[in-house]
């Protein structure tokens, strides 16, 4: 396993630059109260590095490929209440890194490692204080240079070169990308089914009832935690886009909107299904939901290696757009044909976020959205919305082993001239997708989209 990570930081090693240098550190530990830490969670840019997971951890690379470990001493004592840590001593054969020490000798040896070398490459802007750390380790340099020490004179934001690398994913995070959308897809399974068989037994139903069944589904089948604050969002509370479970009732005859995903092994997995509470849709809520469902079809299609970011986001509110019109969400006297409502954006009022992002470690995954050897072709359009002027640059060209989300909704709340009949409806359904030459896998399809197998699902 330690190969991965030795030609991950080979490949970062080669493009540091002729004497350069990396400092990476992973998260630290955070109190949450009075003698309680949150759960711990590593750094990305970090455990992609080493696929090493405790906490207090750096890693020092350079241009020459010397991959250097600190990390917590072997202290048997707080190893009894904290648990097992690895130790410089076996860190070098277990993680395969030329060289380990305690962390405890963190800034005695950062300003020597420094030494010498022409650029300082470290993550900006992620973690809190360490630009003023690496300037006082080079303060320390600086203090040498009548002894004929140089000091780095480029400072580099490491984030640009990594976010490259995991832009597109190797076969050992896609397999596990593929088991964490499983887990996931069978959590929603349950949560739906749970869902319907309390109704049917007249039991009350709470939005926190279905959040722990999608707890229970992720732990039993071995993920650390969610990938992000788990939604259930019930009835009207689906057209809060980032509502967080709570107590709110499931009702029959009402939708639930469950946007949920487990964390494995440091990846996330990120699905949204929309389904009737009590295992029925009705026709108002049908006739939306077949609209998203059509529209995120559109956008998968549109998905392949050689297509840009931006089409399948496009490709999804073009059939939105027209759909509104031809329920009478949009009147047509008012915001006139389907060019007219995609130019005015007047989807906005029902549809007021983009259909995808990237998607790895991270549930909101490190990448750029722009294409890198088009960054220089700008355009700009006035927003017809808030008319602010926004500066148009080619989107990201997809490439294989790119990962994505496809992620359309419809968000109607009350409002004049909305069809009351379609009034507090939220639906978004949302699975995750890796580009591959002529189109896409996608990774979330265990819980099923399509209306009539969701009831069926739900009558099982």
């Amino acid at each position: 396993m330690s190969s991965i990570y030795t030609e991950r930081r080979a490949r970062l090693a080669a493009q540091l630059g002729a004497g350069g240098i990396a400092i990476i550190p992973t998260a630290p530990e955070r109190q949450r109260n009075r003698d309680s830490d949150y759960l711990y969670r590593h750094d990305s840019y970090f455990y992609y590095l080493t696929g090493f997971a405790e906490p207090g951890a750096w890693l020092v690379l350079t241009a020459e490929g010397e991959a250097t470990l600190l990390c917590q001493p072997k202290d048997l004592e707080r190893e009894i209440w904290d648990g097992y840590r690895l130790g410089p001593e076996a860190a070098v054969a277990t993680l395969g890194v030329a060289a380990a020490h305690s962390v405890t000798e963190l800034d005695a040896r950062l300003p020597r490692l420094l030494e010498n070398r022409g650029r300082v490459w470290f993550p900006f802007a992620t973690h809190s204080g360490l630009a003023a750390r690496v300037e006082g380790w080079l303060n320390q340099v600086r203090a040498r240079v009548r002894y004929g020490a140089l000091c780095p004179e480029q400072q580099g934001d490491l984030c640009l070169l990594l976010d490259e690398m995991r832009l597109v994913k190797d076969a050992h995070e896609l397999a596990i990308l593929r088991r964490a959308g499983a887990i996931s897809a069978q959590a929603h399974v349950r949560a739906m089914q749970r869902s319907s068989r309390m109704l049917r037994a007249g039991e009350e139903v709470r939005e926190y009832h279905l959040d722990a069944e999608l707890l229970h589904a992720f732990r039993e089948q071995g993920s650390q935690y969610p990938a992000y604050g788990s939604i259930v969002a019930a009835g009207a509370n689906a057209c809060v886009l980032h509502y967080r479970a709570d107590k709110a009732p499931v009702r029959a005859g009402e939708l639930v909107l469950i946007d949920a995903g487990c964390e494995l092994d440091g990846y996330a997995s990120d699905i949204t299904r929309t389904f009737p509470a009590d295992g029925r849709f009705t026709g108002p809520q049908r006739a939306l939901y077949d609209l998203v469902l059509e529209s995120q079809k559109a956008a998968i299609a549109s998905i392949r290696a050689g297509a840009r970011f931006n089409d399948p986001h496009d490709a999804a509110v073009a059939v939105l757009a027209q759909g509104m019109l031809d329920l009478g969400l949009l009147d047509r006297n008012q915001v006139g044909g389907l060019q007219d409502v995609i130019d005015k954006r007047a989807y906005f009022q029902f549809y007021m976020h983009r259909t995808g992002h990237w998607m790895g470690m991270d549930v909101h995954d490190c990448g750029s959205y722009v294409e890198p050897s088009e960054v220089g072709q700008v355009s700009e359009r006035l927003d017809p919305l808030s008319g602010e002027t926004i500066k148009n640059r080619p989107s990201r060209i997809l490439r294989p082993g790119m990962v994505l989300t496809v992620e359309p909704g419809i968000y109607v709340r009350p409002a004049p001239g909305v069809p009351e009949r379609f009034h507090d409806i939220g639906i978004r359904i949302e699975d995750d997708a890796v580009v591959t030459a002529d189109g896409c896998e996608l990774l979330t399809r265990g819980v099923p989209v399509e209306g009539d197998e969701i009831e069926a699902l739900m009558r099982a």
